[in-house]
């Protein structure tokens, strides 16, 4: 009787916000496989190459110096020049995961015009005209920790500040793998 109240008391804990939305969607059936620049998840690594590859060619994508060896120079609504690395993960050949990383190219310590705040604000408008709007906070109890997250069926978008002058951002196959399980892959690349 005493374990049957204990997983009542325990099923009733109230879901939140990103719960709801994430259960929702999925239940939708609703399949998005698009992410930027004709790659989507799925596809695989020969075919992703290729893209890049027809995307190099024509001075849209470039070798970058960073760890997310592509990098891509995105248009922002601010005007402010953006620097975007990306590079995925793949499952059985299949790209499931999109991590990349954004920074002002002009960037230096304490000039307020090219802080976090302003370039996570700058990242989730590029984002809303990628994917529409929808972002909402997800925070810890204190607020120290918070991401902006959409869930549009199966694909998950999640936007945090990595550092001082890094926003991060990974987008994600829920039908592959759960945001819990590549917590890991982020604290590795910090």
């Amino acid at each position: 009787m005493l374990l049957f109240a204990l997983g009542l008391v325990v099923s009733c804990k109230p879901k939140s916000e990103y719960d709801l939305v994430k259960e929702r969607e999925l239940a939708s059936g609703k399949v998005v496989d698009d992410l930027f620049l004709d790659i989507k998840f799925g596809m695989g690594r020969k075919e992703f190459f290729g893209t890049c590859w027809e995307h190099n060619k024509n001075g849209i994508l470039v070798n970058g110096d960073h760890y997310l060896q592509i990098q891509y120079i995105p248009k922002f609504a601010s005007g402010k020049s953006v620097q975007m690395n990306f590079y995925p993960d793949f499952e059985n050949d299949k790209l499931f995961f999109m991590p990349m990383e954004f920074g002002y190219t002009q960037w230096f310590p304490g000039n307020e015009e090219f802080s976090n705040e302003n370039l996570i604000t700058d990242v989730v408008d590029l984002l809303e005209s990628w994917y529409g709007e929808g972002f909402f906070e997800v925070a810890n109890k204190d607020k120290s920790i918070s991401a902006m997250v959409k869930i549009d069926g199966n694909r998950l978008i999640r936007v945090f500040k990595k550092n001082i002058n890094t926003v991060r951002v990974e987008i994600l196959d829920l039908r592959v793998r759960d945001i819990t399980e590549m917590t890991k892959k982020v604290e590795d690349a910090s």
